[in-house]
């Protein structure tokens, strides 16, 4: 579905560079070569490539539980997208929607498959479970599933042990690292605990999703082969209520997932002054309200205590052109977000989007 949108004018601070500057989006493109007859929708202000979150959930609802179909998934993306999200990574979805990629209304999307997760140790209804044995093959299932992505679940709970264990053998996973890259898909990789996240990262994933259990070691790998981490933040700051409702039955669990929350902002911190290319993900669905990047930007400000730069790189630009939505370059994609105010000064700025464009199309 395409919609001929008339040429736009917008004039401003454009970020990254800061130079004051006039662009003009025709169709789907940036151009900065005058375009006659163009309707200028921004005058002032500075201008910032669309938010990016890169680990979201449209097909998962409010609670939980997998979404109403195509149009309850449209609906979420719209919430993103009114808060300034204008590209999205779906880390995981129960329901398929390709029938998104193209709708002018939606953020961009790079989407996983189903979450491939263990058997009878995951999230009711929301990944397809699966052995050992049959790991590879839906690994490659999945990754014709989604657009360039496929989900691993790299740990969970484990009740007979009371505690995070690996999904399934370290080796395993190793396989269905390589099985997704054969299918031509970049692996994301959920994962809370110490012994998962350092196998998989030694496996080659392409992004570590959460990491609360990245040790130094693991942080220097990363960084070397240039495995990103998305941290969540947001949902980190669940595990308190998560550890209140299991210590009857798993002490030792509720113990772990505290600590892990308590020493996560200083992983985050440590990865970023390694080089960890670091990206913006909110984890919403089910838990996690949509439209919450620019407040995940907050925490990796004020909690890890990444620069403003770092995290405006991580939640726009930076993240766009990792999930390969050029930004606002000669011939790059048509979206922008402008602000009042310099976000480089004060993040909270990330909160009051002035102007939306999507697509070369007014939308806020």
């Amino acid at each position: 579905m395409t919609r001929t949108a008339e040429p736009l004018h917008v004039r401003g601070i454009i970020l990254p560079d800061g130079e004051r500057r006039d662009i003009w989006l025709v169709g789907d493109r940036v151009t900065f070569e005058p375009v006659r007859g163009a309707l200028t929708v921004a005058d002032g202000g500075f201008v910032l490539p669309g938010l990016v979150d890169a680990h979201c959930h449209l097909g998962i609802a409010p609670g939980g539980r997998p979404s109403d179909g195509v149009d309850q998934a449209r609906s979420l993306a719209v919430v993103d997208r009114d808060a300034g999200v204008l590209a999205i990574r779906d880390a995981g979805s129960p329901i398929p929607y390709a029938q998104l990629d193209d709708d002018p209304d939606v953020p961009r999307l790079a989407r996983a498959g189903r979450h491939v997760a263990p058997p009878k140790r995951y999230l009711k209804d929301i990944g397809v479970e699966v052995g050992e044995a049959g790991l590879n093959a839906e690994v490659a299932r999945q990754a014709a599933a989604g657009n360039g992505w496929v989900k691993l679940v790299g740990d969970w709970i484990d009740r007979g042990v009371g505690d995070l264990a690996p999904a399934w053998d370290v080796q395993a996973m190793a396989g269905a690292v390589a099985a997704a890259h054969a299918a031509g898909a970049r692996v994301a990789v959920h994962t809370f605990a110490e012994e998962s996240v350092a196998a998989l990262v030694r496996a080659g994933v392409d992004s570590v999703e959460h990491g609360t259990g990245l040790s130094e070691d693991d942080v220097a790998e990363m960084a070397a082969r240039g495995t990103a981490l998305v941290p969540t933040m947001i949902n980190i700051a669940t595990f308190g209520g998560i550890a209140a409702q299991a210590e009857e039955k798993f002490p030792g669990y509720a113990r772990h997932m505290i600590a892990l929350r308590d020493r996560f902002p200083a992983v985050v911190r440590a990865a970023h002054e390694a080089g960890v290319p670091i990206y913006v993900g909110s984890d919403a669905g089910g838990g996690i309200d949509h439209g919450m990047a620019a407040r995940e930007m907050l925490l990796l400000h004020r909690e890890a205590g990444l620069p403003a730069e770092a995290v405006l790189r991580a939640g726009s630009w930076g993240a766009r052109e990792w999930l390969g939505f050029p930004g606002l370059v000669e011939g790059g994609l048509a979206d922008l977000v402008v602000y009042a105010e310099d976000p480089r000064s004060d993040l909270t700025t990330l909160l009051r989007p002035q102007r939306i464009v999507l697509r070369g199309r007014v939308v806020v």
